[in-house]
C-alpha cells in the first residue's frame, strides 16, 4: 500500500512520498535507523513482527522517499486495540522508544500528517510518539519518565570508582561472593529461568506479566542483539537480566529476581557483569532504560551514579479529550495494583499475559 501526499513544492527535487513499509523495505529501513543520529533499537523494523506475533496488534510502518528513491524519514506505528483504553496509534508500542526520524522538515511533516490521517481512518483515540523533539500543535508530557545513560570506562577499576560509595560497597560484597564461588553469572539461550524470576518480580510490583512468547519472539527476531544473563547462587537462579545491543550501547531492559537476590546483592552483580561484558565487546555506553519518576527503580539507578534525563512523549488527540495517563502511578490504577500484588503467583501468571496485551 502506498499513501501519496501532495509535495510541499512543485519541483521534483523536493517531492516526498509516504509509503507503508512491508518486509521488502526492512533493509532500507534499518539502514536508515542505524545511520540516523537519533535512531534507537526500538525504531528497528523487526519490532513490527515481534509485536504482531505476540499480541496481534497491527503495525503501520511509514517511511518517506525523495525523488531519487532515497529514504528520508521513518515512523513506526502500532495500532493498539484495547477493550479498556480504546484504540491508539503508538510509536513504538510495548517499548520505551520510538517517534519520527527524518533528515528534513518536509519528510517529518509528511509523516506526522500521515499519522493524523491514519488515526482518523482507524478510529484511534490519539497518536503517541515515544521520543523526539516537541511537535508544534501536539501535546508534550515530560514529567512521568526519566532515562539513564552513562559512559562505560574501559578500565575496570575506574569503572568501579565512578559508582557512588554506598552502592560500590554493596557491589564489592557481591564481587567478593563471586570470588569465593558463591555467586556467578552466565549467558543462556533459554527463556524459562528468566521468565520465572521476572513474572514473580512484576507480580510483587503489582504489574501484569507479559507472555513468555514475547521474549521468544524477540530472540528469534534479534538473535545477535539480545543477551540473557542469569545470576546463580549454589546453582540456583536468583536473578536474571535481558539486555539489547545497539550500535555502541548496551541496554539492560528486563530484569527479575527472587527473594534470595537481595541479601546476595545479585542484582548489583548482574548489572556490573553486564556492564563489563558489554565494554569488553566494544560497547561504550550503558543505557539503564527508563523509570517512572519517584519510583524505587528511579532511586536505584541514581544510587549507581546515573544522572536522570527527562523523556518526552508527544500526543495528537483525535477522539480523546485529554492526554492519556496509563501508568501504575495514576491513582485510578493504585487499587488494582494493590490487589494484583496479593494474587497467588499461578493466577497472576495466567491472567497477566491476557491483560498485558492492553498495556502498551
Amino acid at each position: 500500500m502506498t499513501a501519496m501526499l501532495k509535495p510541499a513544492h512543485s519541483d521534483n527535487e523536493t517531492d516526498i512520498r509516504v509509503i507503508a513499509a512491508d518486509l521488502s523495505a526492512q533493509s532500507q529501513w534499518d539502514d536508515f535507523v542505524l545511520n540516523h543520529p537519533d535512531g534507537s533499537f526500538f525504531h528497528l523494523y523487526g519490532w513490527s513482527d515481534v509485536i504482531y506475533k505476540t499480541y496481534g496488534h497491527e503495525p503501520f510502518y511509514l517511511y518517506t522517499v525523495n525523488y531519487k528513491g532515497d529514504v528520508t524519514g521513518i515512523l513506526p506505528l502500532i495500532l493498539v486495540k484495547s477493550p479498556f483504553f480504546g484504540r491508539s496509534l503508538i510509536s513504538t508500542a510495548f517499548t520505551v522508544g520510538g517517534g519520527v526520524l527524518a533528515t528534513d522538515p518536509v519528510s517529518m511533516d509528511a509523516l506526522l500528517q500521515q499519522s493524523k490521517e491514519l488515526a482518523v481512518a482507524e478510529d484511534a483515540q490519539y497518536v503517541e510518539l515515544r521520543g523526539g523533539a516537541s511537535v508544534d500543535g501536539w501535546h508534550t508530557k515530560a514529567d512521568v519518565y526519566a532515562g539513564f545513560v552513562t559512559d562505560i570506562p574501559a578500565d575496570r577499576d575506574e569503572n568501579l570508582k565512578q559508582i557512588p560509595r554506598k552502592k560500590r560497597a554493596d557491589l564489592r560484597k557481591a564481587i567478593k561472593r563471586a570470588e569465593l564461588g558463591e555467586l556467578r553469572v552466565e549467558s543462556v539461550k533459554h527463556t524459562n529461568e528468566f521468565y520465572k524470576l521476572y513474572a514473580e518480580s512484576v507480580r510483587n510490583l503489582g504489574t501484569p506479566v507479559w507472555p513468555e512468547k514475547l521474549l521468544r519472539n524477540i530472540l528469534a527476531t534479534f538473535p545477535d542483539q539480545t543477551e540473557i544473563l542469569v545470576a546463580r547462587a549454589e546453582e540456583e537462579a536468583v536473578a536474571a537480566l535481558v539486555s539489547f545491543y545497539f550500535r555502541d550501547t548496551v541496554l539492560p531492559y528486563y530484569a527479575g529476581a527472587g527473594f534470595a537476590a537481595r541479601k546476595l546483592h545479585a542484582y548489583d552483580y548482574l548489572y556490573w557483569e553486564q556492564m563489563r561484558r558489554a565494554r569488553d565487546a566494544g560497547c561504550k555506553k550503558f543505557d539503564f532504560g527508563r523509570s517512572k519518576v519517584g519510583t524505587g527503580a528511579y532511586a536505584y539507578k541514581t544510587h549507581w551514579g546515573f544522572e536522570p534525563h527527562s523523556l518526552s512523549y508527544h500526543y495528537h488527540l483525535v477522539k480523546a479529550d485529554t492526554v492519556p495517563d496509563v501508568n501504575p502511578n495514576n491513582p485510578k490504577f493504585q487499587l488494582v495494583t494493590k490487589v494484583w500484588q496479593k494474587l497467588p503467583l499461578p493466577i497472576a501468571n495466567r491472567l497477566g499475559p491476557i491483560l498485558a496485551s492492553n498495556l502498551a
